[in-house]
């Protein structure tokens, strides 16, 4: 669960809430840009999103909107609340560790500014691609990790070294002043209790997404 401050105190939000908050906003940036359609009930969201509409409100609730009656929610409005609530209005710059495949393809997707990340530079100790820009972002030796974070006030690293080397680049990050990592990598990472891990293990989703696929063609015989 995720928290966020709010009259002075503390709420928190389910995992899942945050989750399907950019499932909403997305769909709804499509709508609003492709149909201009000026209200919308949580009904229709969840019909269209085949979520249950009464989650559909609880999580909408989070944003502190209120709809109008008969009408639903102002389209315009609920879009601008999902931005500020997670933060999307405020890009927070972070700083990528590992310039291979992966670090390579992250450092040129421009997409995340959309959600709030602005990855400004990559880092290696590949003397080859110390220099370079990827994607407009330039990579700089590994070394000068710790100096840039504390300078410039980093909070986010993201991790995408090869596995040997994830918990030492962690521990660096961690020690200049990063307090949420973004691991591309399957090592499970210790750090202290202050600082945020978010895992993304590619492996296991494509298993999970390998298994689905093997039940949804058994059903079809």
């Amino acid at each position: 669960m995720d928290k966020n401050e709010n009259n002075g105190k503390i709420k928190f939000i389910p995992e899942p809430t945050l989750r399907r908050l950019p499932v909403y906003y997305q769909y709804l940036k499509k709508l609003h840009n492709e149909k201009r359609i000026e209200f919308i009930s949580a009904t229709q969201i969840g019909n269209d999103l085949n979520i249950i509409p009464i989650q559909v409100k609880k999580d909408i609730a989070i944003t502190e909107i209120t709809g109008k009656p008969k009408l639903g929610y102002n389209v315009r409005e609920l879009i601008k609340r999902i931005e500020d609530f997670l933060g999307w209005n405020n890009v927070t710059d972070a700083f990528l560790v590992g310039v291979g495949n992966l670090g390579s393809a992250l450092l040129s997707y421009n997409g995340f500014k959309e959600y709030g990340l602005n990855i400004i530079a990559g880092f290696d100790d590949d003397e080859s691609k110390v220099g370079k820009e990827i994607g407009k972002k330039m990579v700089f030796h590994v070394n000068k990790l710790p100096d840039m974070i504390q300078r410039m006030g980093i909070k986010i690293g993201i991790l995408t070294v090869p596995a040997p080397y994830a918990q030492e680049i962690a521990d660096i990050m961690v020690k200049a002043g990063i307090r949420a990592i973004w691991n591309f990598t399957h090592v499970k990472l210790n750090v202290p209790k202050n600082v945020i891990i978010q895992h993304e293990n590619l492996a296991a989703s494509l298993v999970v997404l390998s298994k689905k696929l093997e039940i949804l063609l058994k059903s079809d015989e």
